[in-house]
Formats: structure tokens, C-alpha cells, sequence
């Protein structure tokens, strides 16, 4: 895997870390999961 940056106001930060918590997933595990489904 390759390290990407991504800059994210604070207000985005909050939401990607409640839907990774509420998912039981990783910061980088949730936004994995977003980019497979806007792709798809």
C-alpha cells in the first residue's frame, strides 16, 4: 500500500472518526471503505 495525504477541515475529521468508531474500524480502514463505494 502507498501512504496518500489528505487534507480535512476539523469538521470532517470529527465525522471520519465517528463512522470509524461506530464502525470498528481505522481512520484509514473507514476512508478505504468510503472511496470503494464512491467508485463503485
Amino acid at each position: 500500500m502507498q501512504v496518500v495525504a489528505v487534507r480535512l477541515t476539523a469538521e470532517e475529521l470529527d465525522a471520519l472518526d465517528a463512522a470509524a468508531a461506530k464502525n470498528e474500524m481505522s481512520r484509514s480502514e473507514a476512508i478505504r471503505a468510503a472511496l470503494a463505494h464512491f467508485a463503485a
